[in-house]
């Protein structure tokens, strides 16, 4: 049986709104059309954005040219986080895209980490990934094919200017056949039950649609304004409620290939290096620090001269009840935020999109499409929620108020289970839906100086001293590897 297509309403532009469109474009075929309707008036939120490794696949998925996207939007390449004074004020360790060493039969590379960490002498784990010793050397260059090799085992994402991202989507978007209706919203039709009907702009056009989808950012124009889905607040276990951007110049010296965030007195910094710029942010908690006080710690920080005014924004960690009622998805900062701390915001908006196509339904949506799309959102919001705080709470600072606060305040019980299974057995809890995971929770735990009392019995088969050297002829073999990559830079000028 045929159905006709499903008219797709896109509520709000941006990089969210464009990506939606893209994506339903590219990937669904005639089973819908797309109208997106995009307001003037309304700004991009973005400042400047650093990715995951996942935005490759989008890309690759809808066909378009890394090189062109690239070029399109001055983007750089990024194969992790570094992470400045996070554990203790003088740290530093950076989480890469990928995994550390290989493991040995059939027990994870970290857990004989573990063992020799604790007999003293071993380098910090980043001296076994490719990604980590690449990112430090500031090189570059497209990983292997062979996953089992280390020292070219590695994933990388992008670092761009957000502003450049969607006008790249919406060109790219209209070329396939999505309609742009320039307007503001004014009101909404409501259908029956927790349906929308049509949505009315100012000029008096009336739009009517099969399933909208809100891109509004944190407005929630559709989801949480019109149909008031509840929000659910973590702002008592992710305190930070504002931020502070700024772009500045360049300094001299070559273009890092990560981004970095620094631990300061009430939250963190983010720098984000672009071909043309660094983008400069500080996210506090406003009951720790006030905007003025913010604004003259992220000034000091700046590495060259300032390319705009401060630009303010607030906001509170938490999503939405449900992120798909009745016949409204909500996509991006209109289901829920968390700050970006591990480079999750477009990763968001790409598991919505994502669950959207493979619970796409026809014109009478069924409730299995619904709940199916709103528990993979849950688990995605849920699991990246416990990451970002693992890195407060995993500190031992306490020369803040705040540092104290994130140090003593009850975490989540699925938190606190996974630090507690980790500190025994150095085992990291598995999970097959959601972001970040065994690798990813290594680097952060070790990174931050919570080294496990426990590891795999196995573990301790090798003999101590065959284990070190074979530790050190690993260390030394990516080093090698990564000695001979390009510099970024050198790469960036084919891209």
């Amino acid at each position: 049986m045929a159905f006709a297509p499903v008219r797709v309403i896109v509520v709000g532009g941006g990089t969210a709104g464009w990506m939606t469109a893209a994506a339903l474009a590219g990937l669904t075929g005639s089973a819908c059309s797309v109208d997106l309707i995009e307001s003037e008036e309304i700004g991009i939120i973005g400042v400047g954005e650093a990715t995951l490794p996942h935005l490759r696949a989008f890309l690759e998925r809808l066909g378009i040219d890394e090189r062109a996207f690239m070029h399109a939007t001055d983007a750089t390449y990024k194969l992790g986080i570094e992470f400045r004074d996070f554990g203790r004020v003088g740290d530093r360790y950076i989480h890469p895209f990928g995994t550390f060493g290989q493991p040995l039969n059939d027990v994870a590379f970290h857990h004989y980490y573990a063992r020799l960490a604790h007999a003293g002498g071993v380098p910090p784990i980043g001296a076994f990934s490719a990604g980590v010793t690449a990112a430090e050397a500031c090189r570059f260059e497209q990983p292997g094919n062979d996953p089992n090799d280390p020292t070219t085992s590695f994933g990388y994402a992008y670092q761009f200017d957000a502003t450049r991202f969607a006008p790249f989507l919406r060109a790219w978007s209209e070329a396939r056949g999505v309609t742009r209706t320039p307007g503001r919203i004014v009101s909404v039709e409501r259908g029956l039950g927790e349906r929308i009907g049509a949505v009315r702009l100012a000029d008096g056009t009336r739009i009517e649609g099969d399933l909208f989808v809100d891109c509004s950012g944190f407005r929630s124009l559709l989801l949480g304004g019109e149909l008031e889905e509840a929000w659910e607040d973590w702002s008592h276990w992710l305190p930070c409620d504002r931020a502070v951007a700024m772009p500045c110049e360049s300094p001299p010296g070559p273009i890092e290939p990560f981004t970095r965030a620094v631990a300061m007195p009430a939250g963190w910094r983010w720098r984000i290096p672009l071909r043309h710029r660094i983008g400069n942010g500080y996210v506090y908690s406003s009951s720790h620090l006030d905007d003025g006080d913010a604004t003259e710690a992220l000034l000091a920080a700046l590495e060259g001269a300032p390319l705009a005014e401060p630009r303010f924004l607030r906001f509170r960690a938490g999503r939405r009840r449900r992120s798909w009622v009745g016949n409204v998805v909500a996509v991006g900062l209109a289901s829920g935020f968390l700050e970006p701390l591990e480079s999750t915001s477009i990763y968001l908006v790409q598991a919505a999109i994502t669950a959207l196509i493979e619970h796409f339904p026809n014109r009478r949506i069924a409730a299995v499409d619904r709940d199916g799309f709103n528990a993979t959102i849950d688990a995605e919001y849920d699991r990246i929620r416990d990451f970002l705080i693992l890195h407060y709470h995993a500190t031992t600072r306490d020369d803040t108020a705040f540092w104290r606060h994130v140090r003593t305040m009850a975490v989540p019980p699925s938190l606190d289970d996974k630090i507690s299974l980790w500190r025994q057995t150095a085992q990291v809890a598995k999970y097959t839906q959601g972001l970040f995971l065994e690798p990813s929770w290594v680097a952060v735990l070790l990174g931050q100086g919570v080294l496990p009392h426990g590891w795999d019995q196995r573990a301790d088969l090798p003999n101590a001293g065959g284990l070190t050297r074979a530790f050190g002829g690993l260390s030394q073999a990516i080093a090698a590897r990564v000695a001979a990559m390009p510099l970024h830079d050198a790469d960036l000028l084919r891209a």
